[in-house]
């Protein structure tokens, strides 16, 4: 810094490759649209400012850059024009004094000095793009767009001059057809950061107080995490239900259990170890009963010693009663890895005889019955459980979270329902 002349430094605010984080620069690539997923604060708008000075700015102020028409689109008018152009890290903000644009209001464009313009246009409004055509494109907040569709077809339309016409999309993840469907496709590249990847940018209070409420939640995972929530159609499972039934303060368990679904292999490419923890009241009636969810647990196990251990430090951190453990794929083994870590460890195995969605039923009844309550922080195990259908899970890989939590409540509810009637008395030792 002290060896950096009076214009260098005066410039430095300016390089924005030189101090942006990493979510914030464009990846490589042919790609034709790049997506920055990112929570509330995570930097996207300032990404989005910056991307297009690298696309409209030239080697000096009046030489020609890359682009030359860009589309600037919002939600409305009005949120494009006040936080694109004119907001904190809009593009007014980001521009130094000799590269600059001016914003003609009656044109609702930005005209740079070398005569690049970026024009202002609202997501509620797609038949304003059919038209125009550019070269460049930076789409703001498109998953809170009232005809995402619509504008962002009539966007591909018009995205045609130049050799290379890209397009930035900045936004906080809905679950809405058009940002599913884009995130899929060969030709985008995503990049994701939450809120807290930018904590040095933020007040210190706002990070605090939006945790504290938040984080663990639904809301708090989509605004906070940056994490697009989605779930299949005909799902045994919804995301409303779990924030329906997230619990508040803990009541005295009855019992508690640690099941695990061992992964079939036990090398780095394998499937991660399933270990949830749950606890039950089994007081009264068995239409009574009802279990928490306590804590997700699972680990990503290059040996059976690494998940092994795992469910037994579970087991004691939560004072469980046993481990109950799926044998289908390592018989004897699984309670021989067990035992070697701790030969004392209260311990049952259960074995699979039914396909995974037909096993899940039934539990997925009881949270229907509003008899299963959520702990925060459950987000893993919650993204596997909205993919559960009738049919089968499906996504890529194994549910192995989720086969966890149907033995954990299988043996802390459905069994002993289906047997006496009434619930077991509590395992000791």
């Amino acid at each position: 810094m002290e060896s950096l002349g009076e214009g260098a430094l005066l410039a430095l605010p300016y390089l924005f490759e030189a101090w942006a984080l990493e979510h914030q620069l464009p990846p490589g690539g042919a790609w034709r649209t790049w997506v920055i997923l990112g929570g509330r604060g995570a930097g996207k708008t300032r990404a989005g400012s910056e991307w297009v000075r690298s696309m409209v700015e030239g080697a000096r102020a009046t030489q020609p850059g890359r682009a030359k028409r860009v589309a600037l689109i919002g939600e409305t008018y009005d949120q494009a024009r006040e936080v694109m152009v004119f907001g904190d890290s809009g593009l007014l903000a980001c521009s130094p004094p000799d590269r600059r644009p001016q914003w003609s209001a009656t044109r609702r464009t930005l005209v740079w000095p070398n005569g690049a313009e970026a024009t202002v246009f609202s997501g509620s409004d797609p038949e304003a793009l059919r038209g125009p055509q550019f070269d460049a494109a930076w789409v703001d907040e498109l998953a809170k767009w009232r005809k995402p569709q619509e504008a962002w077809d009539m966007l591909q339309f018009g995205l045609r001059l130049g050799d290379d016409p890209r397009a930035v999309v900045t936004t906080t993840p809905r679950n809405i057809g058009i940002l599913k469907a884009l995130l899929t496709r060969d030709s985008t590249v995503v990049t994701h950061a939450p809120t807290e990847a930018n904590a040095t940018n933020l007040a210190a209070s706002f990070l605090e107080e939006v945790k504290a409420r938040y984080a663990g939640t639904r809301l708090g995972r989509q605004e906070l995490d940056g994490v697009l929530l989605d779930e299949e159609e005909g799902a045994l499972w919804s995301l409303s239900r779990f924030e329906e039934m997230r619990a508040g303060r803990l009541p005295e368990f009855d019992r508690i259990v640690v099941a695990v679904d061992p992964p079939v292999t036990g090398h780095k490419g394998s499937d991660e170890c399933g270990i949830v923890v749950v606890g039950a009241v089994t007081k009264g009636p068995s239409q009574d009963w009802r279990a928490y969810v306590l804590e997700d647990a699972s680990v990503s196990a290059s040996s059976p010693t690494v998940w092994a251990g795992a469910a037994i430090s579970a087991l004691e951190r939560w004072e469980g009663d046993r481990i109950v453990a799926e044998v289908n794929q390592g018989g004897d083994l699984v309670e021989t890895v067990l035992r070697q870590i701790d030969p004392l460890v209260p311990y049952k195995s259960v074995r699979a005889s039914r396909g995974k969605a037909a096993r899940a039923e039934p539990v997925a009844a009881l949270y229907d019955q509003g008899r299963v309550y959520h702990t925060r922080g459950l987000g893993a195990l919650e993204d596997q459980m909205i993919r559960m259908t009738a049919q089968g899970y499906q996504a890529p890989g194994s549910p192995d979270r989720l086969d966890a939590l149907v033995w954990a409540i299988s043996e802390l509810m459905i069994l002993p329902a289906a047997g006496a009637g009434r619930p077991r008395v509590r395992l000791l030792g």
